[in-house]
């Protein structure tokens, strides 16, 4: 199993890049307060990659800023690159399947907008009968 869940405070604003394929990538990275503090009574903090997908991207490229917090639900991969001086690089970095933005914005302004976001959709018309069960169309069954 390969499961990450990280909360913690953007070094820098998001990068969104695109890909040749026309896919949106956004790359940031947070800091993570370790759990207990050092001999010196300092809580150190281990830096995070996060590279975020489509949607979930664009959405953090639009939302998030340096400062702000958000926990991150992903798996860890690793990958390597052969760099300029002929050396090979290797990168472990957290895919984000899931971005939650805690909080306000730092600075105090608030770039959400309630109409960025489309409404839940409707419940279903389904019913309760008599003897307890619920009836449910098979068209509304998510298998």
């Amino acid at each position: 199993m390969n499961k990450v869940i990280l909360i913690g405070n953007l070094v820098a604003d998001p990068e969104l890049r695109k890909t040749a394929s026309d896919i949106s990538v956004c790359t940031f990275r947070i800091a993570v307060q370790r759990r207990f503090a050092n001999q010196q009574g300092v809580r150190e903090a281990d830096f995070f990659n996060i590279v975020a997908w489509r949607q979930t991207g664009e959405l953090c490229a639009r939302f998030l800023s340096k400062g702000r917090k958000c926990a991150v639900v992903g798996s860890l991969q690793n990958r390597s690159y052969d760099a300029q001086d002929g050396t090979k690089r290797y990168i472990t970095e957290v895919v984000a399947d899931e971005v939650e933005f805690i909080g306000g914005n730092p600075n105090g302004s608030s770039q959400y907008n309630p109409g960025d976001v489309p409404p839940p959709p409707e419940p279903s018309s389904s019913y309760t009968s008599n003897t307890g069960f619920t009836q449910v169309d098979d068209d509304e069954l998510p298998f």
